[in-house]
């Protein structure tokens, strides 16, 4: 029996990728999208993603892609350059299979690697109850803020939950110069 690898996403991913957000757009909460984005659109938010060199990966078993995960930007601007944004999908027929933790694990990884402070997860239909909820527990992040009635979706109003996990040591010692954002930060402002 294969086991589920963890690596970085290519383009030639980007069909099953959309396909695994289309169902989670239409079937879901987790994404307040409600029309699933095109293959073409899910191309450019994923060249912009590899371009700032945010981690993207995907956890594959027998060739198959069973789900991704990536951290973005969390804000646009330049004080927040430090914090990231998680998203992590997995396909329909893979979930339970501990496919989103191999592939939250491996962000978190990529994350501390790449220099940046905290990893936040702003999560669609944040019941207690949720897999997304009960999946950043497992990893440590804590709660930290909840909108009530943020989203409307499938004729229902949803809350939308902020869960924040501090990574090399958070706030607690100024920003490594070498890390990757405060490179790309001073690369910018030359």
């Amino acid at each position: 029996m294969s086991s589920i690898t963890i690596r970085a996403a290519t383009s030639a991913d980007l069909d099953r990728i959309t396909d695994i957000y289309a169902d989670a757009v239409t079937n879901g909460t987790a994404s307040y999208e409600l029309e699933p984005p095109s293959r073409a659109e899910m191309g450019q938010r994923f060249d912009s993603l590899i371009a700032g060199g945010f981690p993207y990966l995907v956890a594959e078993k027998d060739g198959i892609v069973l789900g991704y995960a990536y951290a973005g930007a969390f804000r646009p601007r330049p004080a927040y350059r430090f914090v990231v944004e998680d998203s992590v999908y997995v396909a329909p027929e893979a979930k339970g299979q501990g496919v989103g933790l191999k592939l939250m694990q491996g962000l978190i990884e990529a994350a501390k690697a790449a220099g940046f402070r905290q990893v936040i997860a702003v999560i669609g239909d944040g019941r207690p109850d949720s897999a997304s909820v009960r999946l950043h527990e497992k990893l440590g992040f804590r709660h930290s803020g909840r909108l009530e009635g943020s989203g409307y979706k499938h004729g229902r109003w949803l809350d939308t939950v902020f869960m924040q996990l501090p990574i090399n040591d958070g706030a607690l010692i100024p920003p490594d110069i070498n890390s990757l954002p405060e490179q790309k930060f001073r690369s910018q402002n030359k």
